[in-house]
């Protein structure tokens, strides 16, 4: 009788602490070459630091790990590559300025040097064929569409042939045509021998492309790696959250958290809050070209008051350029934005904020949240911004103020002179709605606000939403994740290219939605 293969990858009761925080706790997990695991986990839950380690580039604080039974230096990312371990991270590494062919020589050596451009198309061309990646190598990174982008980064981590290949959140970016694509690239290596590992956080995903499924919570390993035709939907919700939580999930925080159906959606049959004269009224509204995104292309759009509208798209379609417009902090090259009434076209965002524009940001590290500022500073730059520079601000005020809006949005924290990066992405983003979601607010503009969110944290943010709603609110929620916005949504708008490409309403045609996220037939529905 033959000896069984030794696996591909083994973590042996390994450990990692940050400080007072453990990441993970004594996680031993092994799996079998050839084949395709899924990794999943609640945010927090500890897959990306097992992804890093058995990358190198995160030493653990205690135990090993084995790449074809042979054990590797941890905490190197040159030796992790050697053994043949390569990690593609959910944020690409692409440089935008070079072309694919510089990019595929640079990934290779690590180095520049003195080539002709058709040496190096040549010299890559037969490599990125052979993966499926179909590509001019003469273009620039920065013009490709995201699912190109994924399939040269999937290229380059391939170039030193590596034995196990492991994806983080691979899915987060992409438009539903662009899942298909990656899942079949997937299935192609897979025929090739390489093993992957995929980092996911849908249940469907996973129940679609894995041959097994390892759970981790709260960064110990749970069950796995499981025999994906052994395991129901609904026995890896409860796994992934535990049992104790599960029994406490309602319809529509079970829907996101298993989603093994393809969303249609329930949004729309809000009739009644619905109605009168548009919050949001963008009309033929086109901006300059500039460094930070996409530029808008005359477009139109309009939001009435109690409506949810989703904007769809593959990201860098011109969704942050549409918040930044609608903001005013990108330059308007013709059209007019009118909000609650107003002509806001020329107005700055101080003017915009005192009659109602809320934002809820994409980065709320970094555009959300100073990090190094006390909880009740942040709170309070709402007041800053609605009023005069020059008005008196009563440190005790606020605070006690804050502390009031804290309590009242759940957040979980000492007081209110500790800093923000100290809070989880759950608490910093309801610091951001309880600053955002006031009495006040006519428009809410809610941009990937549940990204990196785990369910109790997503359910949370989307009550927050529907509550506003119901309230006469009118909301723009940007998101990548078409679940959730078919879910809470009301309408879809599809942005491609900077252009409005589509609008949908419920129940929603996730085909047709995905076709005009990707131009293969747009099509527009009343």
């Amino acid at each position: 009788m033959s000896n069984p293969p030794k696996p591909a990858l083994e973590c042996r009761d390994v450990t990692v602490k940050f400080g007072d925080v453990t990441a993970l706790s004594d996680v031993a997990v092994s799996f079998a070459p050839g084949q395709i695991h899924a990794v999943v986990g609640q945010n927090g839950a500890g897959k990306t630091t097992f992804a890093r380690v058995a990358a190198g580039l995160v030493q653990p604080t205690a135990g090993a790990v084995d790449v074809m039974g042979e054990e590797i230096r941890t905490g190197h990312v040159n030796q992790s590559r050697a053994a043949g371990v390569e990690l593609v991270h959910q944020s690409f590494a692409l440089p935008p300025s070079f072309t694919v062919a510089e990019t595929m020589e640079f990934g290779a050596t690590g180095k520049g040097g003195v080539y002709s451009r058709r040496g190096l198309s040549e010299k890559w061309r037969s490599h990125l064929a052979s993966l499926d990646v179909q590509v001019d190598l003469n273009t620039r990174i920065r013009d490709l569409p995201i699912e190109t982008q994924q399939g040269i980064e999937i290229a380059r981590a391939l170039v030193m042939d590596a034995r196990v290949l492991i994806l983080d959140e691979p899915t987060a970016v992409l438009s539903p045509t662009g899942i298909d694509m990656l899942f079949a690239r997937v299935r192609r290596l897979k025929e090739r021998g390489v093993t992957v590992i995929l980092i996911l956080h849908k249940i469907r995903e996973v129940l679609g492309i894995a041959d097994t499924v390892t759970v981790l919570r709260g960064g110990r390993k749970v069950e796995g790696p499981l025999p994906i035709a052994e395991v129901s939907a609904e026995r890896l919700a409860n796994l992934i959250v535990g049992d104790a939580i599960a029994k406490t999930l309602d319809r529509h925080e079970r829907d996101a958290l298993v989603g093994t159906k393809s969303p249609v959606g329930e949004g729309a049959g809000h009739p009644e809050t619905a109605h009168g004269p548009s919050v949001l009224s963008m009309k033929s509204v086109s901006t300059r070209p500039d460094s930070e995104g996409t530029a808008l292309d005359g477009v139109d759009l309009d939001i009435r008051p109690g409506e949810i509208v989703g904007i769809a798209g593959v990201e860098g379609n011109g969704q942050k350029t549409l918040v930044r417009a609608i903001s005013a902090l990108a330059d308007l090259a013709s059209g007019s934005i009118r909000l609650a009434g107003h002509d806001v076209t020329g107005e700055p965002l101080g003017a915009r904020r005192a009659i109602g524009l809320r934002i809820i940001p994409f980065e709320r590290n970094v555009e959300g949240l100073s990090l190094t500022s006390s909880l009740w500073q942040n709170w309070s730059a709402r007041e800053l911004l609605q009023g005069s520079l020059l008005r008196v601000i009563r440190p005790a005020t606020v605070r006690e103020a804050c502390d009031r809006s804290l309590r009242e949005w759940s957040v979980h924290y000492h007081n209110s002179a500790q800093k923000a990066g100290s809070l989880s992405g759950g608490n910093a983003q309801k610091v951001i709605l309880a600053r955002e979601v006031d009495r006040g607010a006519r428009l809410i503009i809610a941009a990937q606000p549940t990204r990196g969110l785990d369910i109790g944290a997503t359910a949370f943010v989307w009550q927050a939403l529907r509550q506003a709603r119901d309230r006469g609110v009118a909301i723009l929620l940007i998101s990548s994740d078409l679940d959730e916005l078919f879910d809470i949504s009301d309408r879809v708008v599809v942005m491609l290219s900077g252009r409005v490409n589509g609008e949908f309403r419920a129940p929603f045609d996730i085909a047709s939605v995905g076709a005009a996220m990707t131009d293969a037939a747009a099509r527009k529905s009343a």
